[in-house]
């Protein structure tokens, strides 16, 4: 009892700690697998063995259509047993049974993507959902922004079904109709959705950057819709222009604060507006803190982004301060800061040069026997980890180097206590896994040979791991591995009762009105979709699925859901003893 009463206490007095974990998560609802974007992934047949062996499933199908920049997310507990979700630029969403591949269900009217040629500038094309998505598991909910085309390009934020691709009531969000800061509007056509989706407290934040080339004028947003009142639409941004939030990661969370590491701005005049930061956020989001490195205006002249790489929050037992957060710059520098005290523009708690350009990935973080460490793919061909040390201030030291091509964001496979693995794929380089000692970096896995071979790999991008298996996306694909003692997710699917039709909604159109910085508004947004509209030039579509000729009438549809009840009434009976 006392040992509960301790633990009670130090949660009480420091909320904002994250807890590490020993038992297996398996649901990966989001980007690295938690909101602190570690990467960790605990499954404990991931050991050194198992992984020397890993091979691909070649029975796994995975057939999906568009160019892939998103991570894939593994969801069970539904009807239709576990199921990978994955999202690509042509505005396709999939859900594909997790054994074998074959599509459970598809949406492909979301809205066509945009070409590179209308948008200022960009390095991607398509456009159209590149952001990894987020689920919400109490409700069963995916979320995710789609860019569409037509006379007005639009971010659109949409919610679906995650068992049926069916749009929930109130969505999607029109973002250029919704989101404004500081009286500045947000417009689409110049802003890209690049990081994960974060969903914390029953708000979901999106985050924008510019297009690659700096074109316009952009700036860094984060948007937060709640998911429980689409109307609800909060909004900050950085005042000047640029400032984009470009890392794979997008919004990282304590559980409580919100962290986004922002890029270089222009024509400040000397003066701090939200640019080359660590950007601390409340629920909203609300601004509430940032960190910015003494030599931001440098920064700002060269083009070398302090927000090169998607932030990253890190607890090292023992250290003062112990809750951190991690930036990794296009400087080379990695930084540390104490994310309860950002402190302004200030030095940071910790910095040490880490060697090549970091830019556009995510970082891990994991607690192995041997202390607290952090690694990363950069743009030199190499991945490296770094130590902090539990000292009064921490400090980084260098741990581990390995020649890597590519640039994708690594992940970490652990069972909760020993054989640490950290594997990348060689995404745009040699389009193979990777696995490495967490520890020493000594090779675990070197890539298989020709069948474990993909195609299509796309920077930034990173894997999961999931009952026995890693499964990564890439163009028109996702692949899955298996281990030789890896269990197939040969899980039971949950009956779920077919959803009463839900009515169509209409349009209404509505604005957001400025406040002074730091704090926004809320907003209504400019449509109320439903499960079968979509956004195109002339406005919302209705799309109505016909019924099925063979559909039951009403009266069959009464006496079945009438033994439904009664079938369910008698499992509780059962359940209850």
């Amino acid at each position: 009892m006392r040992c509960s009463i301790s633990i009670l206490a130090i949660l009480i007095a420091s909320p904002c700690i994250v807890v590490p974990r020993t038992s297996a998560q398996v649901n990966v609802t989001q980007e690295h697998n938690n909101p602190s974007r570690d990467g960790v992934y605990i499954d404990p047949v991931f050991t050194p063995d198992a992984v020397a062996n890993l091979t691909r499933d070649l029975n796994f199908d995975g057939t999906i259509s568009g160019n892939v920049y998103a991570q894939p997310l593994y969801i069970e507990g539904g009807p239709n047993g576990p199921m990978i979700i994955a999202v690509t630029e042509s505005n396709n969403v999939y859900a594909l049974d997790a054994t074998t591949g074959t599509v459970i269900w598809q949406r492909s009217d979301i809205g066509p993507s945009v070409p590179s040629s209308s948008l200022p500038c960009s390095n991607i094309n398509p456009v159209g959902i590149t952001g990894t998505p987020v689920v919400e598991l109490a409700s069963r909910r995916l979320f995710f922004d789609a860019l569409i085309n037509g006379a007005t390009i639009k971010h659109f934020i949409y919610s679906l079904d995650v068992d049926t691709g069916e749009t929930n009531l109130g969505w999607p969000v029109d973002v250029n109709a919704t989101a404004n800061y500081n009286g500045m509007t947000f417009e689409s056509r110049i802003q890209e959705e690049r990081g994960a989706l974060a969903l914390v407290d029953g708000i979901v934040y999106v985050s924008y950057s510019g297009y690659s080339g700096d074109c316009e004028t952009y700036h860094g947003w984060v948007v937060g819709v709640d998911i429980n009142s689409p109307t609800n639409v909060l909004a900050w941004a950085t005042i000047a222009v640029g400032g984009g939030i470009w890392g794979h990661g997008g919004v990282a969370s304590d559980g409580t604060n919100m962290f986004v590491v922002t890029g270089n701005t222009f024509n400040t005049g000397g003066n701090w507006m939200g640019g080359e930061a660590i950007i601390r956020l409340q629920a909203g989001p609300v601004f509430s803190d940032f960190w910015a490195p003494t030599n931001w205006i440098n920064l700002d002249e060269g083009d070398i982004d302090l927000g090169g790489v998607s932030a990253t929050v890190i607890d090292v037992p023992g250290a003062t301060p112990s809750q951190l957060v991690l930036a990794l710059g296009k400087d080379s520098n990695a930084y540390l800061v104490d994310r309860n005290n950002l402190g302004g523009v200030t030095s940071p708690v910790a910095q040490a040069g880490v060697s090549g350009i970091n830019r556009g990935t995510s970082a891990v973080t994991y607690h192995t026997s041997q202390g607290t460490y952090f690694a990363f793919h950069n743009e030199a061909n190499a991945i490296r980890a770094y130590k902090i040390t539990p000292t009064n201030p921490p400090t980084i030291t260098f741990a581990w180097s390995m020649s890597q091509t590519g640039r994708g964001s690594p992940w970490v496979t652990t069972n909760g206590a020993t054989n640490f693995i950290v594997w990348v794929a060689g995404v745009a380089g040699d389009q193979r896994l990777h696995a490495y000692d967490g520890d020493t970096g000594a090779v675990i896995y070197a890539g298989g040979g020709a069948n474990e071979l993909m195609t299509g790999t796309r920077q930034w991008n990173t894997g999961i791991a999931a009952r026995g298996r890693i499964y990564f996306a890439a163009d028109n694909k996702v692949y899955a591995f298996k281990l030789p003692t890896g269990t197939r997710p040969a899980v039971t699917p949950r009956p779920r009762p077919t959803p009463a039709p839900r009515p169509v909604i209409p349009s209404t159109t509505g604005g957001m009105t400025g406040t002074p910085w730091p704090r926004p508004t809320r907003a209504t947004p400019a449509t109320d979709g439903h499960a079968a509209c979509w956004p195109h030039a002339g406005g919302l579509r209705q799309h109505r699925v016909p019924r099925r000729s063979d559909a039951p009438g009403r009266a069959t549809r009464r006496r079945r859901a009438r033994r439904h009840t009664q079938s369910r009434r008698g499992d509780r009976r059962t359940l209850r003893y």
